[in-house]
């Protein structure tokens, strides 16, 4: 009885993968590796899923590709004492503030729709973007839907094709983390392989 949504889900991500931009992939590998060279950061935020991906891939970009990464959801002290005090839709322009964000450094958006101010959704993150083009930082998303405010206004943004509205956020949450873990395993960008990878290269 469960068969038929297993297929559908199964084939909605084939054609997900079909549909995924990929110049957009290369301009954002080119971005970062340009950011790491000159020893600028990377910023990566997310609310809801988006924050446990930002979480872990904050160590994905610093032990395998060796970009200084970092985000507000690590300190969930600092987050929540932001939230407190300067207000939800302005939690991650303070925390960029506070983190002396500059031209050097990027930020990563990890959302579903990408921020759209106008029906309030995600305005934290619109807050943030914002804030990061206002000091020149590179703005980078991988998000889905129509891409919101962060695709509007990115440096590189690789939008998850919606193949199902009713499965618009399960889809795009899961190629995050296929983008980003294709990101710091490319070629061009890896600095250090996984302990599996070295160990089946030491066999």
């Amino acid at each position: 009885m469960y068969l038929p949504y297993i297929e559908q889900y199964l084939a909605e991500t084939k054609r997900v993968v079909d549909g995924l931009d990929r110049p957009s992939i290369e301009r954002m590998i080119e971005l970062l590796k340009a950011v790491r060279d000159a020893r600028g950061r990377l910023f990566i935020l997310g609310v809801g899923g988006g924050a446990g991906h930002a979480s872990h891939a904050v160590n994905d970009f610093r032990k395998i590709a060796g970009i200084e990464a970092y985000t507000p959801m690590d300190n969930i002290s600092e987050f929540s004492a932001r939230v407190n005090d300067d207000g939800w839709e302005e939690v991650m322009t303070e925390w960029l503030k506070g983190s002396f964000l500059s031209a050097q450094d990027a930020v990563l958006v990890f959302s579903v729709g990408g921020g759209n101010a106008e029906k309030k959704i995600s305005i934290n993150i619109v807050s943030g973007v914002k804030y990061a083009k206002s000091v020149g930082a590179k703005v980078l998303g991988i998000v889905g839907r129509d891409g919101g405010y962060t695709k509007q206004v990115a440096d590189a943004c690789v939008v998850v094709p919606t193949v199902n509205a009713d499965t618009v956020t399960p889809h795009t949450e899961s190629f995050q983390a296929v983008i980003w873990h294709l990101i710091v395993s490319h070629p061009l960008f890896l600095k250090q392989k996984g302990k599996w990878e070295s160990i089946e290269q030491t066999k």
